[in-house]
């Protein structure tokens, strides 16, 4: 059976987890894994459509904003198929230089000729390290030339050749949706996205100058993640009113590349257009990663979506440690419990 093709935009209809077929053992298991992280502050579980795990810690409750740091790329990812199939945006071999005019300086004709396409993928070939959530991004964070800092980076490898995780170039691409589309990404966030699934709330990390942080800041309720979640497992549909391509839904969470990491329990992650993939699952799943455990998990043999964020902050070089330990909850307890 497909996925539901519930109306987003509507209150989450709840339901208990033996409602759904679920193990009440499992999810218990789950949950005291889940309070014994002191870092977490929300998990959500969305089968089949029906809201059956709500559960919030650290004092939070469902109204709270969460700032969800990278969980953004896929939101800026989502964001550019709109641009896309509006015809904003050319094709994914478009070259960003011809997006970036005048706003940048320093970009010489083969960092102008980085395509679209590579920004999405991570194959930049500009340097960067962000190893453990630090590194180049706090560089880039205090420089407050947040496009030129990203340009003005060498480049170490051929365009379109290798992975390098770059919060910077994902930036990059938020800006060239704006230009693309003469929009602020809140604002074409809130018509494309947001508004047509019932989120009303967001916050956007401002970077001056009118645009925002492409790649991390934007801050959503846990609810409305599931409601993301829940529209790419529902193939960019809400009620059968399309609200993504479903093209790029199936585009964006499929792996491009052969490579294979492994974060605790789970292994074999690869990447698609700024989500994660696991394609050798026992059943395959795709994720959005934000750094110190902000997670939108989508299970589609499953009809499973499921949240988690936490409080990142302060955690220094914890953070990959938490990260960890939730998604170890996750896939040992949470996934499992819907089979």
């Amino acid at each position: 059976m497909g996925p539901p093709d519930i109306d987003l935009a509507l209150p989450w209809v709840t339901a208990s987890v033996q409602e759904v077929g679920g193990s009440d053992e499992m999810v218990a298991g789950g949950l005291e894994r889940a309070r014994a992280n002191d870092r977490l502050l929300s998990l959500l579980v969305v089968k089949d459509g029906r809201l059956v795990v709500e559960e919030y810690f650290g004092g939070r409750g469902p109204d709270d904003l969460h700032d969800v740091r990278s969980v953004t790329k896929s939101v800026v990812s989502t964001l550019a198929g709109v641009a896309l199939a509006r015809g904003d945006i050319g094709g994914l071999d478009d070259p960003i230089g011809d997006y970036l005019d005048p706003l940048v300086k320093g970009a010489g004709p083969e960092k102008r000729a980085i395509t679209v396409g590579q920004l999405l993928t991570m194959t930049s070939g500009l340097e960067w390290d962000e190893t453990g959530g630090f590194g180049s991004y706090i560089e880039w964070i205090r420089s407050g030339d947040y496009l030129n800092f990203v340009l003005e980076r060498s480049l170490v490898s051929p365009p379109g050749t290798d992975f390098n995780y770059n919060s910077g170039a994902v930036h990059l691409l938020g800006v060239v949706v704006e230009q693309a589309t003469t929009m602020r990404l809140p604002d074409l966030a809130q018509q494309a996205l947001f508004e047509p699934m019932g989120i009303s709330m967001s916050r956007w990390e401002s970077l001056g100058g009118g645009f925002h942080n492409g790649g991390a800041g934007l801050d959503l309720r846990p609810r409305d993640l599931a409601r993301f979640g829940q529209l790419f497992l529902q193939r960019g549909s809400s009620a059968g009113k399309r609200i993504v391509p479903v093209d790029w839904v199936d585009r964006s969470t499929i792996e491009r590349f052969d490579w294979r990491i492994d974060s605790g329990s789970l292994k074999g992650i690869s990447y698609g257009y700024l989500w994660w993939i696991v394609p050798d699952a026992p059943e395959p799943f795709y994720f959005a990663w934000g750094h110190g455990g902000q997670y939108i998990v989508v299970v589609p043999d499953l009809n499973l979506v499921v949240v988690a964020t936490s409080n990142w902050r302060g955690a220094g070089e914890q953070a990959g440690r938490y990260e960890r330990l939730t998604m170890d909850m996750l896939v040992e307890y949470i996934v499992p419990a819907f089979r």
